[in-house]
């Protein structure tokens, strides 16, 4: 599915997303650059990633837990000892009204934070699940559960939700989407080197080990583990690859629900959808038509008792984190440390509390904003964008290779920019999700049920332009093109982002280079393809479209070049809009630097840096990190964003007020020889 949403930074997979949220607590945080993070033992010029970061990535290798260490972790930790504190007293309120924010939250937690009972219960509160899966005996009973399963947020072969319409954008609309994978992307199902052979045998020990604990004796468990990395093979098969899935005209295939039941009959989409209740979903858009069709022929052709496996392994697999220890360990062992190099299980407290954030997000968010964000930096945060889309509106009017049309569609869609800042402006209803003390695993299904049913209630209603896709409590920022809007979140708006005692140069070489990179997403290789309403709409005149084809092909052979680890090249084309917002967002957030100067001053040398140079610096050092070898690569096969160091030196090398802020010189590593750099908004 295009992915919606274009967030600053991703985690590698959802399956390990809670190993890089919370990290040991930084060190307390100078309004300045604290120059012990450089290594002035490289030039600059020639290495500016490890100028800028060397003296920390020395002092802070990975922890035993961890598979990647950086500023967004960093923070992210910081933010959750707030939110520690929010919950612990949340949970101790045995007497707050029943319905209430601090009742959920904190009965969501207790109950996770309930080993003894977890630990007593085992997988008992999935038996009825399990009962019922192994009740199923034909084609009929098959699709009964994986519509059950999808109620519950456990996506098995396939997944459905709501989304707005690509080329309506006043309209919301029901996708099916590709899913159902263990792995985190189809290549390692498909790929031949041995890295990926590795990762497919680990997987079905893996898969054979849950079933063990499952109850099955160690020969079943491992033919049963051979048949889910079947079934799961041929969906792979089936599947779009990322690449083709960021190009938003290859994932909208708008049909009649006639069409979609041709083009998968073997499935019964009236009861189907019944269940998700939309009896009359209207026409649906079909992100990945081929792998739908391959879905309709494995429900013809797969024996039941391979389609029970399967559904049994997606439950478990879905849950495992939220069972007792022998099932928590052993997904811990694969998807952290097979698949990221983690050492060890992260502490229970931090790994209820990412699940409350995700189930919770704004119920807990309410209480984060209350201790952790003012008006004040609210009211700094909103005055820098103004400035950054002051400076894009320039850059706009006088590029060199827009058109006169085209430059007046991009300004009117840059005016049209929604901004939103810390927090939404209406807080999301969570009066019918019930939470109880009871279960931890079932609260979670029953937030993922009510997630959904959120989702589809929008079907036929008009667009909740106020709705957000992140939390508050989030380190993280987005931009939606269908609403085009770029929003950042409380919990980034803090050091080192954003820093209301720091100067203006480190600001804006932060969290203005990451409001410029939002912005420019709207005019990336994705973004361009949507007008000032949302709408996927060719707007670019075809002289102007070719020639920003062109320039975007020079960013992605640029990347193209980089090695990650080993022989591993980066994907220039997987990671072209996040290279392209961040050469953007760089090259906007220095002109609007100097706008501030103009209005305010300049200021002098600082720590024995110059404003220009502070800003670089500020940029770099919001990209450090140190990552383990097998976090590196799984990030380099299924982010769409570029790891650190190259976040730092690729879009640098294109600009010349990097050159000319450290005196660099033709031929000098960290510079771009003029004739090959990439130029597309700087």
């Amino acid at each position: 599915m295009f992915q919606k949403f274009l967030p600053i930074v991703a985690v590698l997979c959802v399956a390990t997303a809670s190993l890089f949220s919370q990290q040991p607590a930084p060190a307390s945080v100078s309004p300045s650059l604290d120059v012990a993070n450089l290594d002035k033992a490289v030039k600059p010029c020639q290495d500016f990633y490890q100028f800028a970061n060397g003296g920390w990535i020395t002092h802070n290798p990975v922890p035993a837990a961890y598979s990647q260490w950086g500023s967004f972790n960093e923070l992210t930790e910081k933010n959750n000892i707030v939110i520690h504190e929010i919950l612990d007293q949340a949970a101790a309120n045995t007497k707050a009204p029943k319905g209430s924010v601090s009742q959920k939250i904190g009965d969501f937690y207790a109950a996770g934070m309930d080993s003894a009972k977890i630990e007593k219960d085992g997988i008992a509160p999935l038996s009825g699940i399990f009962s019922d899966i192994n009740a199923v005996n034909d084609a009929a009973g098959i699709q009964k559960m994986i519509t059950r399963l999808h109620v519950m947020g456990i996506n098995a072969a396939f997944n459905s939700g709501v989304d707005q319409d690509a080329k309506n954008s006043t309209s919301y609309i029901l996708e099916l989407n590709q899913s159902g994978l263990g792995l985190p992307d189809r290549d390692y199902y498909t790929k031949d080197d041995d890295r990926s052979k590795k990762i497919r045998d680990e997987y079905v020990k893996h898969i054979a080990a849950m079933f063990r604990f499952m109850g099955e004796n160690p020969s079943s468990a491992r033919a049963i583990a051979a048949t889910v990395m079947s079934m799961e093979t041929r969906l792979a098969n089936a599947s779009m690859s990322r690449v083709d899935r960021r190009d938003p005209e290859k994932v909208y295939h708008k049909m009649p629900l006639a069409s979609v039941k041709a083009l998968a009959p073997a499935f019964d989409w009236n009861k189907y959808f019944a269940a998700m209740n939309v009896p009359n979903p209207g026409e649906i858009n079909v992100s990945q038509p081929d792998f739908l069709k391959e879905v309709s022929a494995m429900l013809k052709d797969v024996p039941t008792a391979d389609w029970k496996a399967y559904m049994r392994w997606n439950v478990i697999r879905s849950t495992a984190s939220k069972l007792s220890s022998p099932f928590v360990n052993e997904n811990f062992r694969f998807y952290g440390t097979v698949m990221t190099g983690a050492k060890e299980l992260q502490p229970r407290w931090k790994r209820i509390l990412g699940s409350t954030n995700g189930a919770l997000g704004e119920a807990l968010g309410q209480l984060f904003v209350q201790k952790t964000f003012s008006p004040t930096a609210k009211a700094r945060a909103l005055e820098m964008v103004n400035n950054l889309i002051a400076a894009f509106r320039d850059r706009v009017t006088t590029i060199e290779w827009m058109d006169d049309a085209t430059k007046k569609a991009a300004l009117v869609k840059l005016s049209a920019f929604a901004v939103k800042i810390g927090y939404p402006d209406k807080w999301r209803d969570y009066s019918d999700l019930a939470v109880t003390r009871d279960s931890y695993v079932m609260n979670t299904l029953r937030a993922n049920e009510f997630e959904g049913r959120r989702e589809f209630a929008k079907l036929g209603t008009p667009i909740d332009r106020n709705e957000w896709g992140m939390s508050p409590s989030t380190v993280n920022a987005y931009y939606n093109p269908a609403k085009n809007e770029i929003v950042f979140p409380a919990a980034i708006l803090q050091p080192p982002f954003f820093n209301a005692d720091a100067d203006d140069a480190v600001n804006y070489g932060g969290i203005g280079a990451v409001i410029g990179h939002e912005l420019t997403h709207g005019f990336d290789d994705q973004g361009c393809k949507y007008d000032a309403e949302g709408n996927m709409k060719d707007w670019w005149t075809p002289d102007v479209k070719k020639r920003f084809d062109e320039r975007a092909d020079a960013v992605k052979k640029q990347f193209d070049a980089y090695v990650a680890i080993d022989s591993l090249h980066l994907d220039g084309k997987l990671t072209l809009g996040e290279n392209i917002a961040d050469l953007g967002g760089l090259s906007i957030s220095y002109a609007a630097l100097q706008k501030a100067f103009t209005a305010k001053g300049k200021p002098g040398v600082i720590d024995g840096y110059t404003p220009e140079q502070r800003f670089f610096l500020s940029w770099a050092q919001v990209w450090r990190k140190n990552s383990r070898p097998e976090a590196l690569r799984l990030q380099v096969k299924t982010d769409p964003h570029s790891p650190g160091n190259f976040r730092v030196l690729g879009p640098l090398s294109n600009l010349k007020e990097f050159e000319d802020a450290f005196g660099c010189s033709a031929g000098d590593t960290a510079v771009r020889p003029t004739t090959e750099r990439a130029r597309i908004w700087n």
